[in-house]
């Protein structure tokens, strides 16, 4: 997976629609909930991987001027890394591309553990609450799965918002995952990365923060 990402947190709202140029990742795409405001994170993925970023699975290395994610047979379980960062509300911005990877994901934890995730793969993309004590009674739940072909070898970039309960997803400016959740109102401490299969790429990203306050309308499912 090859990509930048951008954290950004920012007053809430309701703004335009436009379409992202996947090909530019970038360039600040359009927000649905949230203004963007106060940058907390911000990497282009074109050199190894360094702090706040910690390797936990899988093989990460820079190709293509991107870091490439793949699943090791060895660990039985999906590439993954993550980065402490403490953050409630915030929007996140990331472009990827599919290169044999099966299914690629955002996720997000709190104190407890995992808490919601976009989950992406060739069929479409969907917004997860995430299981959060594994044992019962909390299961994972998904908000929204959105069908539309991602083909492989092609840029496209994710705009995630989270405000309060709510929880969006979107890709390249035009489908939205959405949907609401009590357990997703919680402070989160650390975002990831992972990759199911042999290779994802991910190249620009970005996280931030807004205030409390709701302006606006909630986004309408598409």
């Amino acid at each position: 997976m090859s990509g930048r990402v951008l954290v950004l947190f920012g007053m809430c709202s309701m703004l335009g629609f436009s379409t992202v140029n996947a090909a530019d990742p970038s360039a600040e795409a359009d927000t649905l909930m949230c203004e963007r405001g106060k940058l907390l994170l911000s990497d282009d993925f074109d050199k190894p991987l360094s702090e706040p970023w910690r390797t936990l699975k899988g093989k990460w290395e820079v190709a293509g001027g991107a870091v490439q994610g793949s699943e090791l047979a060895a660990d039985k379980h999906g590439a993954v890394i993550r980065a402490n960062l403490p953050l409630h509300n915030a929007v996140i911005q990331y472009s990827f591309k599919l290169e044999g990877g099966k299914t690629t994901t955002f996720s997000i934890n709190d104190a407890k553990g995992h808490n919601s995730r976009v989950i992406v793969n060739a069929a479409g993309f969907s917004a997860r609450k995430d299981d959060h004590d594994h044992a019962g009674p909390d299961k994972a739940a998904v908000l929204q799965a959105v069908k539309t072909p991602i083909g492989e070898g092609e840029w496209h970039t994710l705009v995630i918002e989270f405000n309060g309960a709510d929880f969006l997803a979107r890709l390249d400016g035009k489908q939205v995952a959405y949907g609401s959740h009590e357990a997703i109102d919680v402070d989160k401490t650390n975002i990831g990365l992972t990759v199911g299969g042999s290779r994802c790429r991910s190249r620009t990203c970005g996280f931030g923060k807004r205030p409390s306050e709701r302006i606006g309308p909630r986004p309408r499912r598409s």
